[in-house]
């Protein structure tokens, strides 16, 4: 069973960085798409970015184009998401996830293709 390990989450004030990291206990290389999700308090989990196999193709929810970069390093096993100019609003738990799922993608994958998920790691920004 393949486990994804988040970190890099912690408390920073409005304007600041942080980066995820999700490293893998097998190679990434075998994985499809993997992404990044997150779960404020008192909502729903949402999707935040997804990046393609081989890291080619990227997609990002609107909340955090421009502000976000996913990449993923399969030699490394890992997964990261840079955060900049964080907003209080992008407090939650993150969670990555990686699916066994090929090809390209033209807007988020939806929860229900990723087949392997992290604990998630909080992540909380202060104004």
């Amino acid at each position: 069973q393949a486990q994804l390990v988040e970190s890099g989450g912690g408390s920073v004030q409005a304007g600041g960085s942080l980066r995820l990291s999700c490293v893998a206990s097998e190679s990434t290389s075998s994985y499809g798409y993997m992404g990044w999700f997150r779960q404020a308090p008192g909502k729903e989990r949402e999707g935040v970015a997804a990046i393609s196999t081989g890291g080619g193709r990227t997609n990002y929810a609107d909340s955090v184009k421009g502000r976000f970069t996913i990449s993923r390093d399969n030699a490394k096993n890992t997964m990261y998401l840079q955060m900049n100019s964080l907003q209080p609003e992008d407090t939650a738990v993150y969670y990555c996830a990686a699916s066994q799922l090929y090809g390209s993608f033209t807007h988020l994958p939806a929860q229900g293709a990723f087949k392997y998920w992290g604990q998630g790691t909080q992540v909380t920004v202060s104004s």
